[in-house]
């Protein structure tokens, strides 16, 4: 057990590399309820939330979910969250180390008559991830939730909120249920799954399977120091959409060009980069790595680095420092890894034409 955002967390609960397996190869269950969840309320909610996000929420219907980046007036990404259209307004799931700063942000540019209220110790929130977690999920009419999109229905008979999102790139689901009954719904997801070979995950093989699919960490790969051009999420941003928090400085930086980029590295056996090590070549420094570790699936380290804007390309080669010496490392072409949710991002994409 570690602290990870205040909270007490699994770093493992067999290994790392036996749950990351279990991952990419059938399902694991991981215990997300330090992630905060928000309910938006009122009249003039819609329009809020447009303003406070850099995505285009318009056209969310009732039943669908949105990546987005909430940013300050320099564009500096405040956080990162996934915001859910629901009946009577949205929800919003935020990062657990950010849970307190996003609320008060929140309420404090909330127009009158809009409420954001903290349900983060009334839901639990699970998510069992894997290319058999549709078949595995104790579930019926999973295959009717398209991805990013969610549902209330019953898991293991319970009362539920079931959203096709996840961290992994896999397939998968987001479960939230009343925090008394999270421990049944984990239980009954384990036992029916067990057979299979679906196991409980930690913190590790969570943050290797994200980093193999090139999804951002706040904290490491993004802070309100970065705009979403520079952390490679400028898909996020819809300047045509009208005002929002931050747009000006966004459309600056986007037509000035960022000065920074990120880039993923592939390192070579036993040389894990760290978060600050410094990447360069020819004994400039360019930059630092952001996140690294070794992938068990891929057989083989690597990291994404932050450096300066058009230096490195896809097969470059530069220098990490890995514990005071020089490592040679490889520029590759994100994401490390495509996983079972790509099929499916895919086949939203080609709905929306």
């Amino acid at each position: 057990m570690v602290d990870f955002g205040g909270w007490e967390m699994p770093q493992q609960y067999t290994s790392i590399r036996d749950e990351h397996f279990a991952v990419r190869q059938v399902a694991g269950l991981f215990d997300v309820s330090h992630m905060g969840r928000f309910r938006i309320t009122g009249e003039a909610t819609p329009d809020f939330v447009q303003n406070l996000v850099t995505n285009d929420t318009s056209p969310l219907q009732v039943g669908q979910a949105q990546y987005n980046l909430m940013c300050d007036d320099q564009g500096g990404i405040i956080d990162d969250l996934v915001v859910y259209r629901a009946e009577d307004g949205f929800m919003a799931v935020v990062n657990a180390s950010n849970r307190e700063k996003d609320l008060e942000w929140m309420q404090s540019h909330a127009p009158s008559g809009v409420t954001v209220e903290d349900r983060t110790f009334e839901l639990g929130l699970i998510a069992f991830q894997g290319p058999r977690a549709q078949e595995l999920l104790p579930s019926a009419g999973l295959d009717g939730i398209p991805y990013f999109g969610f549902r209330v229905g019953e898991v293991a008979g319970v009362s539920a909120i079931i959203s096709r999102t996840g961290y992994t790139g896999e397939d998968g689901f987001e479960v939230m249920v009343r925090s008394d009954r999270i421990g049944q719904v984990w239980d009954a997801i384990l036992e029916n799954g067990r057979s299979a070979g679906v196991l409980p995950a930690g913190l590790g093989a969570r943050d290797a399977a994200r980093l193999e699919a090139a999804l951002r960490l706040w904290g490491n790969d993004m802070d309100e120091t970065v705009n979403a051009y520079e952390a490679g999420l400028g898909w996020t941003v819809k300047l045509g959409k009208g005002d929002f928090i931050g747009r000006a400085a966004l459309e600056k930086a986007k037509a000035e060009g960022p000065r920074r980029q990120t880039v993923g590295l592939k390192m070579q056996a036993g040389d894990i980069a760290r978060h600050g090590a410094a990447v360069s070549t020819e004994g400039r420094q360019l930059g630092v790595i952001t996140s690294g570790t070794h992938s068990f699936f891929l057989g083989y380290p690597i990291a994404l680095a932050m450096v300066e804007a058009r230096s490195l390309q896809v097969g470059d080669r530069a220098t990490v420092e890995v514990r005071g010496r020089e490592a040679q490392a490889e520029v590759v072409k994100l994401p490390f890894y495509r996983g079972s949710a790509h099929s499916l991002s895919d086949k939203k994409e080609s709905r929306n034409g």
